[in-house]
């Protein structure tokens, strides 16, 4: 407690950092029951989200690992891997969930989603990756992670729709040797481990949920809202198609997308979906147009697609009105400089709001240059941790050049609306 003259003012650390900025170098504090923590792992080679949901219960969405053996993931067009190269990124992501789970949990994974099949949201095979001992499957991205993590429920977006990926007759995709190297994974750990694996299904609230404690914190709840361009209607567990059997669409559009809502605070990720169409205008009927109403206004929203151009439409960025914005990004085209103008356009929609990125790249920098001054932080790991009955929340930037991973910036306290 301090006193200026006749007023007094009790100072505190969230108070202190009203929704800016606090130098720090100190250890994040531990997660605690009631707490939902997301945090946001910059390891250079894709993306990878780690979740601490209120009861303990942990979510791995996605374990990107971009192949080595491709000059650009080796060129300034890419992140260089983070926080060096003694393991895999993969190794890593493994090696920071160690760090952070809390005391006394097992070390495994309750939940894993992968939102697509592109190697920087669930790995890719080469010639440099390792056998797993004892196993038929090699270590990339998600293979690596749930090998020395045991996942209980692995979901993805599924292998049947809209094009059936097990066909003998498709024998030209890109993925297809990852793919098959993660069914023999699945196949593995189901037989060893008990893993269970299932499509996400849009609509649903009962695929993650919580494991430890399900009926003690009523007001926390995912809701899957999409899945291969099936939506949720917003009605019950209603859904409505936009693509139909057969289409080639690629994989971003066939993303997954969930929004976690706990208590008044809400938060969506949608992997790589987008929203513009090929002349650079919103495209009305897009995966991020069709979403949008039903997502609704959010308080935190990661970027589609990275930030990328085609990405976050003017009638998305409109209606989902975050206040903070995180950016999972590995490239020098992340963001698109129209990008970082509508997510930061007051015309879209009003109040302030915050961007923070995991890495920012000197190529970007120097085409985007001061604009992108609007960044509270370009660079670390990004930790968005909620607070008891969901009314508040802070972000943290953690140290993505040290294995220690000391928080270097503490922004908040945001109120969640």
């Amino acid at each position: 407690m301090k006193r200026f003259g006749n007023v007094i003012f009790m100072v505190s650390l969230s108070l202190a950092a009203a929704c800016f900025s606090q130098t720090t170098d100190w250890q994040l504090p531990p997660w605690q029951k009631g707490m939902l923590d997301i945090h946001h792992i910059n390891t250079g080679r894709g993306d990878a989200a780690f979740a601490i949901l209120p009861d303990g219960t942990t979510l791995l969405i996605d374990a990107g690992d971009m192949s080595n053996t491709h000059p650009r993931t080796l060129s300034p067009r890419n992140a260089p891997q983070m926080p060096n190269n003694s393991k895999s990124a993969p190794g890593w992501i493994v090696n920071y969930i160690e760090q952070f789970l809390p005391v006394g949990f097992e070390k495994q994974l309750d939940y894993a989603l992968i939102t697509h099949y592109h190697s920087d949201h669930f790995g890719e095979m080469d010639s440099l990756r390792t056998k797993a001992s004892e196993t038929d499957y090699f270590l990339t991205g998600i293979t690596e992670v749930g090998h020395f993590l045991p996942i209980k429920k692995m979901m993805d977006r599924g292998f049947s729709y809209p094009i059936d990926l097990k066909d003998k007759k498709i024998q030209n995709l890109e993925v297809l040797s990852t793919l098959k190297n993660y069914w023999r994974f699945l196949d593995y750990q189901n037989k060893k481990n008990g893993l269970v694996h299932e499509k996400l299904i849009p609509g649903q609230t009962d695929q993650i949920s919580l494991v430890n404690h399900p009926t003690k914190f009523k007001d926390f709840s995912v809701r899957n809202i999409a899945v291969n361009g099936t939506i949720w209607t917003g009605t019950g567990t209603d859904t409505l198609a936009l693509f139909t059997i057969g289409d080639q669409l690629g994989e971003n559009p066939l993303s997954t997308c969930i929004k976690i809502s706990y208590g008044t605070f809400d938060y969506f990720t949608g992997g790589d979906i987008s929203g513009i169409d090929t002349y650079g205008g919103t495209d009305i009927h897009s995966l991020e147009s069709e979403i949008a109403p039903i997502i609704g206004a959010v308080d935190v929203a990661t970027l589609n697609h990275h930030g990328n151009r085609d990405s976050q439409n003017a009638f998305y960025v409109k209606t989902i009105r975050p206040r903070v914005w995180i950016q999972q990004n590995w490239s020098s085209d992340h963001p698109g400089e129209e990008v970082l103008r509508r997510i930061t356009s007051k015309k879209l929609y009003a109040g302030k709001r915050d961007i923070f990125s995991t890495v920012m790249l000197q190529p970007n920098k120097e085409v985007i240059g001061t604009s992108l001054d609007q960044y509270k932080s370009q660079n670390g790991h990004i930790v968005l941790r909620v607070y008891p009955q969901g009314n508040s929340y802070d972000i943290y930037i953690l140290n993505d050049a040290s294995t220690a991973r000391e928080v270097i910036s503490k922004f908040g306290p945001y109120e969640a609306r």
